[in-house]
């Protein structure tokens, strides 16, 4: 399911036009990024947790030569699913 697939279900579901579905997947996606680029939590309840989590530099080597470099620290964002999609999932 991409982004159009997700919009057209919502407006199906609520009787929305796909327009205004596609403009409130887009608004949801957007805070959540907004939100993570603040380094802020966001947590869904019933369905999981989006963290900031803090990558430290490490040392790695270039696949194409071998060449030792350096690898910056990074930032990356995780999500940990609710136990109730867990179940959901495992039936």
């Amino acid at each position: 399911m991409n982004n159009s697939d997700l919009a057209d279900h919502i407006a199906s579901v609520s009787g929305s036009t796909k327009a205004d579905a596609r403009k409130t997947v887009d608004l949801v996606f957007a805070a959540i990024a907004d939100a993570a680029a603040k380094g802020d939590e966001v947590s869904l309840n019933g369905f999981g947790k989006f963290k900031v989590k803090d990558v430290p530099a490490r040392e790695g080597r270039n696949p194409a030569t071998g060449e030792a470099m350096k690898i910056a620290a990074s930032k990356k964002l995780s999500f940990t699913v609710a136990k109730a999609v867990k179940d959901k999932l495992n039936g």
